[in-house]
């Protein structure tokens, strides 16, 4: 379970969450500016709510009440950004290892055999394609042995084929590690293949917290918005 009750203020943009989230994979859906990205800062400790709380499981990453705001380091969240950020003067396996928690699970052999990358590890950052790119980030993310997995549309920059093809290894990662994943999208058709719940945000607030199923039946035909 995923506990999230706190406001969020940026300039004249204001945040306000109050959810709980129990599925495998929640989709944080809506249109730019929602509220989308600053909920997985939030997260992960990257920007402080003004009030309220964040928990996953009974571990309370942030408490305006109880003086509690664990750094990022301490919070045991994998993050994936729109950016993937890798170090270029690393290989992949370096960038893969980078911030590893001594003993922490899952190991470089079952990482790397889930997303199919074993023969990419020695290889220089500059020699990946984007879909490579994309996994190398995820199994960097996975690698730091967290607890829950964030993911800001990691898809986005990724023509359809290339969506295709990556959307398996985020099952994978669904299916057999049993991390909870929080995903933003703005594709419909993501959400069909990927998630179990949705929570859809405009501005700035929860407008709808529902299963993938009911949210479908709501929202009408799914139709894939990537060009």
């Amino acid at each position: 379970m995923i506990a999230l009750a706190f406001t969020l203020r940026q300039g004249d943009f204001a945040l306000t969450v109050d959810v709980r989230l129990g599925g495998r994979v929640t989709s944080l859906f809506g249109p730019s500016g929602a509220g989308k990205t600053t909920i997985l800062d939030a997260i992960a400790g990257l920007r402080r709510p003004a009030s309220g709380t964040i928990a996953v499981g009974d571990r309370l990453l942030f408490s305006s009440a109880r003086g509690v705001d664990l750094p990022v380091h301490r919070r045991h969240v994998g993050y994936v950004p729109q950016d993937v950020a890798l170090f270029p003067h690393m290989n992949v396996r370096r960038n893969v290892l980078y911030g590893r928690r001594a003993g922490s699970r899952p190991d470089l052999a079952t990482v790397s055999g889930i997303l199919e990358m074993e023969s990419l590890l020695d290889r220089a950052v500059g020699e990946l394609s984007g879909g490579q790119r994309q996994r190398v980030a995820l199994a960097r993310a996975l690698m730091s042995g967290p607890e829950l997995l964030l993911l800001d549309e990691p898809l986005a920059a990724v023509d359809v084929e290339l969506r295709r093809r990556i959307l398996p290894y985020l099952a994978r990662v669904r299916d057999e590690l049993s991390i909870p994943v929080v995903y933003v999208t703005h594709d419909r058709a993501d959400v069909a293949l990927f998630a179990d719940e949705v929570v859809m945000l405009e501005q700035g607030r929860v407008v709808q917290h529902a299963p993938r199923d009911e949210w479908q039946r709501a929202s009408g035909p799914i139709v894939s918005e990537t060009p």
